[in-house]
């Protein structure tokens, strides 16, 4: 029986090995002949809205809980649902399984990625873990416990996201810019190793230590030394001589280190592998590297896993700018990300943080900074792969305690996010304080020492914060500053950088602003915006060299605690659906992607109501705009000019008249002849060209899913988005629509969200109105269907779309629930733990958060 389920569990592997993206675990890529074993343990949980006072014990009835997967979020929300809508308060999680029989002599943990809030766990009715924060991980040892193979294991989990002053970030959702959505938001895994083993790098707690540590050295072109830190502990009852092995997968080399451990030892093996003529990674040219560690008694595999590297190297130089890799690097032009996504708030799966990554570098930015917290591994697995620049904040938003031990708590999280992230060579920064939070001297430096000392090593990610913040100026190795300030005769000596820009709010109650803009509101609102964003990121080029570049704040919309209104500056809407400042910025930075191609969008629709200028943006030499094939043409050059953004918008006065088009589809009945074509041109040639065509009455529903390369993945977890739009004849969109969509899903796949959330039906605006998917845990076709809610004889014909979800590529312990449609699928509530405020409380609230971003941010 071991023998076949053996056999079956390598066959998953391997399937899944070619079905989908194996994902890192506990920051190790899983490495065949390892001797560690993964499961994904996000299924089969059982889950309740509100305290129960009893939900550890092991003879609790669940039977009646709803059953879910993780990554899971404790209330479907609206899409647009800020101002505290959110519930906050207790939920249960629990769920029994069988400790497999691979386990059997293995050392064995349950490792959460991250639970929002404070957390208790029980294991088989036992308290075995408290947890304070939503954002770092969480390791149960099973072994300790005593639990071995065959035995009966229940996992019971409270999870608590109330608003919690006695630890970071602690300010109360009301007054936040974000929030604290609720659940086991991030996956779970079980993993079993030999008692001899790699340790975790955050549960061992020592200062630069733990787990697998590598860094590189004496890096260039021609070589670079890459150098290796691996952790091993016995956990076992007897003494061992063990081997640990460190092969540079790309080149073949190998180092094999041998060492004898007794009972309860630990000891750190340090190895060097050279490499010659390293594949230096870079944004535009992320190359990686992977050591695949191995750790054998004798010839038995006991533990071991794959790091993903990259070798690079690079120089905060002061007035000298920033150098990567021994050359002076262009501006460093990126953005903030919140890990917020529609209806299902923090709970993002795997794919959908690599999309997001994705999204942001084919937007043309090299660098993202976390706000307000460490993200996702996935998603920095992410920026490693696709070359995007990361800066790491520990959690912390416009709050400061001083009650004592605070400033503890801080450092903590610090530490672990380190020990958890520093291997990535996306790392550049640190921001080890609290976000725009007046905080005391003392804590700035130690902050900025527990930086040096978790990464002792040459080419460590440096830190930065506020330049103004106590401690800052004269100790930082960056400081965060504005456009300008490196022209001041009060400049700081170090690199300076924008944390946020975009914003120019008329206050900070009201938050009216040019730069944000809901996709509903339509075509002028979402130019402006666009047109608000460059003028912005124009500034991040006027530098002395010194001032190094900027993160805009935020390219996707998200929920917020402290005002009614989702902020609506992204780039992309909260489905990543893009608005048209996505097309700028593409255009604007194109010459920072991997592969630059010619590029030219004509912003303007066409309709009735659509400025008389129309804007293009383009990357090219100049872009040729022509309207009734050739009747009206213009050529105008797109200015690329040294202080200012790579490309400039390019702007055709005049260009469209509403009534002139009505010429020629009313009067002349011509109205194919109403369209018009952008051409860009390069060195005399047209290399590109884009076209619009006024859409016509809406007829018919066009299916599309969002995969940006990434399948639906079999798993219980994952969701895609499918966008339905409402198109004419020609299959123009008809961005005016208004309709409602009912949505119709069969084979393995579910809708998340029902009516109750406006998920399904779901109204069309600007034209098209999204959904989304949950996968079963079974491989195979998903049939959607969409048509409108209320059809009719001139109503638009509805669509079909077939899609696949493929299997996943770790085998799933789903426990003692087995495989159903349902699992996680179209719940919402209305439930919520917030308290209504009287108008004064409210008033203070806010007058506080206003004093803050003013004081912080008056020139975002």
């Amino acid at each position: 029986m071991n023998r076949l389920y053996t056999l079956l569990l390598m066959v998953t592997l391997v399937m899944g090995l070619h079905a989908a993206d194996v994902p890192s675990v506990a920051g190790l890529f899983p490495l065949e002949g390892s001797g560690r074993t993964v499961w994904n343990f996000n299924n089969g949980w059982r889950f309740h809205l509100g305290d129960v006072p009893e939900a550890n014990r092991i003879d609790y009835d669940d039977h009646a809980w709803e059953v879910v997967s993780t990554p899971h979020t404790v209330q479907l929300m609206p899409a647009e649902a800020s101002g505290c809508r959110n519930y906050q308060g207790v939920a249960w999680y629990r769920k029994r399984f069988v400790m497999p029989a691979q386990t059997a002599g293995k050392d064995v943990t349950l490792h959460f990625e991250a639970i929002m809030g404070k957390q208790v766990v029980y294991v088989n009715g036992r308290e075995v873990k408290r947890h304070e924060g939503g954002y770092l991980p969480i390791t149960i040892s099973l072994t300790k416990l005593g639990l071995t193979a065959g035995d009966d294991v229940l996992v019971a989990v409270m999870a608590d996201n109330s608003d919690d002053k006695s630890f970071p970030p602690g300010k109360p959702q009301m007054t936040l810019d974000f929030a604290y959505h609720g659940g086991i938001y991030r996956d779970v895994w079980l993993i079993a190793k030999g008692m001899v083993h790699i340790t975790d790098a955050i549960e061992a707690n020592r200062v630069a230590g733990g787990g697998i540590f590598v860094h590189c050295e004496n890096i260039s072109s021609e070589k670079a030394v890459v150098c290796v830190n691996t952790e091993v502990a016995n956990t076992g009852q007897q003494p061992v001589t063990l081997t640990v092995t460190n092969v540079l997968q790309e080149t073949g080399k190998r180092v094999v280190t041998s060492l004898r451990l007794a009972p309860g030892e630990t000891r750190t093996v340090c190895q060097r592998i050279k490499v010659a003529r390293p594949k230096l990674w870079s944004p535009e040219s992320p190359t990686l590297y992977h050591v695949n560690t191995y750790v054998r008694q004798g010839r038995q595999p006991m533990d071991g896993g794959t790091t993903r590297i990259g070798i690079r190297s690079f120089e905060f130089r002061g007035k000298d700018g920033f150098w990567l890799n021994g050359s002076r690097y262009h501006q460093l032009v990126g953005a903030n990300r919140h890990q917020d996504f529609a209806y299902v708030g923090n709970a993002l799966p795997n794919s959908q943080q690599w999309r997001d990554a994705r999204r942001l570098r084919d937007a043309g930015f090299t660098i993202i900074r976390t706000a307000h917290y460490p993200q996702d591994p996935a998603f920095m697995d992410a920026c490693d792969e696709l070359g995007l620049f990361v800066i790491v904040a520990t959690p912390g938003w416009q709050y400061w305690n001083k009650t004592p031990g605070w400033d503890e708590k801080v450092h903590a999280n610090t530490r672990q996010i380190i020990r958890r992230d520093r291997n990535h060579p996306s790392v550049l920064m640190w921001e080890p304080i609290l976000n725009e939070t007046r905080y005391p001297k003392k804590f700035a430096l130690d902050a900025l020492q527990i930086t040096r000392e978790e990464y002792p090593y040459e080419g460590r990610p440096v830190a930065a914060a506020d330049v103004h913040s106590a401690g800052v100026a004269d100790h930082y190795d960056v400081v965060y500053g504005w456009p300008g300030d490196d022209f001041k005769d009060d400049k700081p000596r170090q690199c300076i950088f924008t944390r946020e820009f975009g914003e120019l709010v008329d206050d900070w109650y009201a938050h009216n602003n040019l730069n944000r803009a809901s996709r509903s509101w339509g075509e002028r609102p979402m130019l402006m915006q666009a047109m608000s964003l460059f003028k912005s990121t124009d500034e991040l080029f006027h530098t002395t060299g010194q001032f190094i570049g900027g993160c805009q704040w935020h390219p996707f919309d998200h929920q917020r605690g402290y005002h009614p209104d989702p902020y609506w500056g992204g780039i992309y809407d909260a489905f990543r659906q893009p608005k048209t400042a996505l097309q700028m910025f593409s255009a604007t930075l194109q010459p920072f992607v991997s592969d630059p191609k010619p590029q030219v969008f004509i912003a303007h629709e066409m309709t009735q109501f659509s400025d008389a200028d129309v804007t293009v943006f383009s990357n090219c030499d100049s872009v040729r705009l022509s309207i009734y094939d050739g009747v009206h043409s213009w050529t105008l050059p797109v200015v690329h000019s040294v202080g200012h953004a790579p490309s400039q918008p390019v702007v055709f006065k005049g260009a469209w008249n509403f009534f002139e088009a009505r010429n020629w589809s009313y009067t002349q009945k011509n109205w194919r002849r109403v369209h018009m074509v952008a051409e860009g041109i390069v060195n005399g040639k047209v290399v590109c060209r884009d076209d619009r065509m006024p859409s016509r009455r809406s007829t018919k529903l066009r299916l599309r899913v969002d995969t940006l390369g990434r399948q639906l993945v079999a798993d219980g977890s994952d969701f895609i988005v499918v966008v339905c739009e409402v198109t004419d004849d020609l299959g123009h969109v008809r961005r005016l629509a208004k309709d409602q969509i009912r949505f119709t899903v069969s084979g393995e796949g579910s809708v998340i969200g029902d009516a109750s959330i406006g998920a399904n039906p779901r109204a069309v605006e600007w034209g098209s109105a999204p959904l989304l998917i949950r996968s079963t845990r079974t491989p195979g076709k998903i049939r959607v269907h969409a048509e409108v809610a209320f059809p009719g004889t001139h109503a638009p014909t509805a669509a079909d779309l077939e899609l696949t979800s493929v299997a996943a590529p770790l085998p799933m312990l789903s426990g003692d629930i087995q495989p159903t449609s349902g699992e996680n699928a179209a719940v919402s509530t209305t439930k919520t733990a917030s308290r209504q405020l009287s108008e004064d409380e409210r008033n203070r609230l806010l007058q506080e958060v206003e004093a803050q971003q003013a004081d912080f941010g008056l020139q975002k």
